[in-house]
């Protein structure tokens, strides 16, 4: 409610209460009689006290109901992983595709299946032909749409691209990390440029499950 609308309501209701009288009906006499009638004054300010407390009560009502919750992603911001800084590599190639492989891991973590896809459809495009086996398991990990399959094939990804990462890294530390109980307790490895346990396989049902393994510098 705007002030003007709070200003026309106080000058329509006090026009109608000047002119209201209270009667109550006197059965001695058989006739009616003026009991009460507001102070001019009085009546003003009781008039404007109510019309502002009810202006209060809707703006505060329409307030409540703007607010939203904007849910957020454990280490995802718009299918970018944010934290990427810390590690160099020799190459270019390496560092893209380390930082893909950052992005499925955190889809993972957040158990978003599409994108997974999309981050390992981004990881497959800079992918050099020589590594085969590389390609094809990225290839396989953009086409999966079951969030248990993709964290099969992630687990063999890890393993495909750590050789490659230890080759290349120049400045910074990775974290070779461990959940012993993945896959039914046959475990799986990951590779992270945080220390901090994010674990891909279990997401938020275990999501600090795990050890650092190995530092990779």
């Amino acid at each position: 409610m705007s002030w003007a609308e709070i200003f026309r309501l106080w000058e329509v209701t006090t026009i109608v209460l000047e002119q209201a009288e209270v009667y109550r009906y006197d059965s001695k006499k058989n006739n009616p009689q003026i009991t009460f009638k507001m102070k001019k004054t009085n009546m003003k300010t009781g008039v404007l006290a109510l019309v502002l407390l009810i202006a209060s009560c809707g703006e505060k009502q329409s307030n409540q109901e703007t607010q939203v919750s904007t849910p957020q992603s454990t280490e995802l911001n718009n299918g970018n992983n944010t934290d990427m800084a810390e590690a160099k590599f020799a190459d270019q190639m390496t560092e893209k595709v380390f930082n893909s492989y950052q992005n499925v891991r955190t889809a993972l973590i957040d158990s978003d299946a599409d994108a997974v896809q999309k981050a390992a459809g981004k990881l497959a495009v800079g992918i050099s032909k020589e590594h085969e086996d590389m390609l094809a398991t990225t290839t396989k990990l953009a086409d999966a749409t079951d969030i248990e399959k993709q964290r099969a094939l992630f687990s063999e990804l890890t393993d495909q691209v750590e050789p490659i990462l230890k080759d290349a890294i120049s400045t910074g530390t990775l974290y070779k990390q461990f959940c012993p109980m993945a896959f039914q307790g046959k475990g799986a490895y990951w590779i992270s440029n945080r220390e901090e346990i994010r674990n891909p396989y279990y997401g938020q049902k275990m999501l600090t499950c795990g050890k650092v393994t190995e530092e990779i510098q």
